[in-house]
């Protein structure tokens, strides 16, 4: 008898912790818990001291690459070594000849003033 008696408690009790179970999920739904407001208050210092270390490494950054975005210094300008009409550069950009999908293109005709 002993043993039925332990192979019939194993159901009962399985049976008995999802009755549970669902009881205490209908009631938590029904009567749901305030916010904690120790919650909230660690997530506004979290986000305080995060806002801090930022700043931080905001201003570490300046402060080491700030001189390389300022404007520099009005200084006297250099005169050009050559005028600009007798330049050898043109004043377009320079492209290549051709590309690998294309081969270069014909001199154009020099047109006479």
């Amino acid at each position: 008898m002993g043993d039925v008696l332990l192979a019939l408690s194993i159901p009962v009790l399985v049976f008995g912790g999802g009755i549970y179970a669902a009881c205490d999920c209908w009631w938590r739904r029904r009567h749901p818990a305030p916010p904690s407001p120790y919650t909230h208050r660690a997530a506004r210092l979290a986000e305080q001291d995060m806002l801090l270390l930022a700043e931080e490494i905001v201003d570490g950054a300046y402060a080491a690459f700030g001189p390389f975005y300022d404007a520099p210094a009005p200084g006297p300008a250099e005169p050009p070594t050559e005028p600009a009409a007798l330049s050898s550069r043109s004043p377009r950009p320079s492209r290549p000849a051709s590309t690998p999908d294309r081969a270069p293109s014909p001199p154009a005709a020099v047109q006479k003033p």
